[in-house]
């Protein structure tokens, strides 16, 4: 009995994990290494300014992994509306929307370094600089951001090493989220179909459209203020004129029928089909708004500190950093289709087939 249970412990039973060992905290514990210590001229608060952007890495390696993890379910050809893989999609983006309001909220306590308290070991850091994360580069990319989009292009991959620029490179080859998700929108089958239409009427001059758009069309036009009436040669670019297509020389991300299809769920987002699609539509939108806040706090802490002086990095800082806020947002294009809401009571009516399709009668 007692071999057998000698057996039976050495080599079946797991074991112990100790949460020191677990965490590897001896290595995360001991990976603040301040340069004013190094160099003999104590600088209290370089401590925080280290483990900061400790934090800010590793949640960018977990929103990487969150992100990945989203586009490879994103890319299956027959991804299921209403499925439990469509459910992890949305609750992942949300994680990420969550750890991003983190990133944003970390800001102040980096703000509880004073200016001159940052002098104290900033020339000390050149030419480090948080601008050299390649990690955040590689998120960016992963979301949909293109180089051709990219602000200070020849410089944004310029102070890293090859390997980190080959990740880089590699995620900008692949399927993005936001392409991912332009596929998924063109293959919604909400107009595939031959439906019995009968209550809305085609406009002679747009005979190839489904009769939905004619009708929301001539609605969209009714709401319009007299100062907004040339709205309505941008609704056409967006919904009607098939030739736009996503390419990064005509600033398009998003095809017609994508647009058409995220538009369509927006106005119809009760019905029960439509609800997890517009959640995922949601969460895509309010991480390039977090992304935007946190870019925004950045470039204000940035001025706050170091006023119009140049980045240990090299850059122009502030002046920098609003170049990159203006000019990098990833989703922007569905963020301008609430241009094209109009009042619920509004809406046209939908046919009881489609009702049908949606989930609403049975």
């Amino acid at each position: 009995m007692r071999e057998k249970s000698y057996f039976a412990e050495t080599f079946f039973m797991p074991s112990e994990i100790h949460y020191g060992n677990y965490l590897q905290l001896d290595k995360i514990l001991q990976a603040q290494i301040p340069e004013s210590e190094k160099l003999q001229q104590p600088a209290h608060d370089e401590m925080l300014f280290i483990i900061i952007h400790q934090t800010y890495e590793l949640w960018f390696k977990q929103l990487l992994y969150e992100v990945n993890s989203v586009n490879e379910i994103m890319q299956k050809p027959s991804l299921n509306d209403n499925s439990p893989e469509l459910q992890t999609v949305v609750h992942r983006l949300a994680r990420c929307v969550t750890i991003l309001k983190l990133l944003v909220q970390q800001i102040d306590v980096m703000e509880t370094m004073e200016p001159m308290d940052f002098l104290d070991f900033r020339d000390m850091l050149r030419p480090a600089s948080g601008f050299q994360s390649w990690q955040f580069k590689t998120l960016e990319a992963s979301l949909g951001l293109k180089y051709e989009q990219r602000h200070g292009q020849n410089y944004y991959i310029s102070q890293l090493n090859e390997e980190e620029i080959d990740i880089i490179k590699k995620a900008e080859k692949e399927k993005s989220l936001l392409e991912l998700i332009n596929a998924w929108l063109e293959r919604m089958p909400f107009f595939n179909e031959e439906i019995n239409w009968k209550n809305f009427k085609h406009d002679a001059d747009e005979k190839n459209l489904h009769p939905f758009w004619s009708e929301y069309k001539k609605c969209y036009k009714e709401s319009l203020a007299v100062a907004e009436k040339n709205n309505l040669s941008f609704f056409d670019n967006v919904f009607i004129n098939d030739d736009h297509q996503p390419s990064p020389n005509n600033q398009r991300s998003l095809s017609t029928a994508a647009n058409r299809s995220a538009l369509f769920i927006m106005l119809y987002r009760g019905f029960p089909v439509l609800q997890l699609p517009f959640q995922l539509l949601k969460q895509v939108l309010e991480i390039d708004e977090q992304l935007s806040t946190w870019r925004y706090r950045h470039m204000n802490m940035v001025h706050r500190t170091i006023g119009t002086r140049i980045g240990t990095g090299g850059s122009t800082g502030k002046d920098y950093l609003k170049s990159a806020l203006d000019k990098h947002y990833i989703f922007k294009e569905a963020a301008q289709l609430t241009s094209f809401l109009i009042e619920r009571k509004k809406l046209p009516q939908l046919s009881n087939e489609m009702e049908r399709r949606l989930g609403f009668m049975h």
